[in-house]
């Protein structure tokens, strides 16, 4: 192993962005931690020079740190955090139940500041280092259907941006991403479309709402450009902030920046139907192959 090279641990390696942000660091030279839940599964990362791959549970402390210890005794140190682990619970908040909900809030939130919790001790040692919080274009403006997910982002933003007045003064910088669609499994096994509380109320309408954002999906940014976009934030030097990745969530973001709330509520509405998704969308949204 490489002890001289930069250090990243990136959280939810198994598929979709963190994997491709391993790869990228790792192509760039890092030496690079990829961590999941069940890396005896993977065939591909730790066949990689210089990746070593873990098993962290966001919900698991003692992984958190003993990920965390194996990764500083293998490469001496870690210079970049990547909490991109997560998943999303979709569906009308009445038909989610509050077993669902507080483990949404386990994974998204309080998983993610456990893991900032054990690493942030050695960067302030070190007095350096990046800490990036992969948020969602969702953490600034809700989308239908998503209330407990679009709270769970929020409260990521919330609690990133308090951290740059605690962490400046140890030379730490802390960055947000705000990713669109991305064509990963988020609309598959990284999501929980239980009902949990059998209230039919709302069937007809998140049929209508899922059935357009189920072809928003595959159609969405590739995992690699999210990574690059982690990539960037990561070596530009700057102490920006926030990091739209994906052309849909520049677009929204400027939007909810521009419009007032109300004209821009109607804008997500007409965005969340077929003949918004095959006409507006197809600036965005890559068409399918039949």
């Amino acid at each position: 192993m490489n002890n001289t090279a930069k250090t990243v641990l990136i959280t939810g390696c198994s598929s979709g962005i963190g994997r491709d942000t391993a790869k990228l660091f790792q192509e760039n030279g890092w030496s690079v931690a990829a961590t999941m839940r069940t890396p005896a599964d993977e065939q591909e990362l730790n066949q990689l020079e210089n990746v070593i791959c873990l098993r962290l549970d966001v919900n698991d402390i003692k992984s958190i740190e003993s990920a965390v210890q194996t990764t500083i005794e293998t490469f001496g140190h870690i210079d970049v955090l990547v909490n991109n682990a997560g998943y999303a619970l979709m569906g009308a908040f009445e038909t989610l139940d509050s077993q669902q909900i507080q483990q949404q809030f386990e994974t998204n939130v309080f998983g993610l500041m456990e893991v900032c919790r054990v690493v942030l001790p050695h960067l302030r040692s070190r007095n350096s280092g990046t800490l990036v919080n992969v948020a969602s274009m969702v953490g600034r403006f809700p989308l239908p259907l998503y209330s407990i997910y679009n709270a769970s982002k929020f409260a990521v933003e919330g609690f990133t941006e308090t951290l740059i007045y605690e962490l400046e003064n140890f030379n730490i910088k802390v960055k947000l991403i705000e990713p669109g669609a991305t064509n990963t499994h988020f609309f598959g096994r990284s999501s929980d479309r239980d009902n949990g509380t059998g209230i039919s109320a709302y069937d007809d309408y998140t049929k209508k709402v899922f059935d357009v954002m189920d072809s928003i999906g595959p159609s969405g940014s590739d995992s690699r450009d999210i990574a690059k976009e982690i990539w960037r934030a990561t070596t530009d030097g700057s102490n920006k902030l926030r990091y739209a990745a994906g052309s849909d969530a520049k677009a929204f973001l400027l939007a909810r920046r521009l419009l007032p709330d109300r004209l821009f509520n109607r804008t997500i509405k007409i965005s969340l139907t077929p003949w918004a998704l095959n006409t507006v969308g197809r600036l965005f949204y890559k068409p399918q192959a039949e």
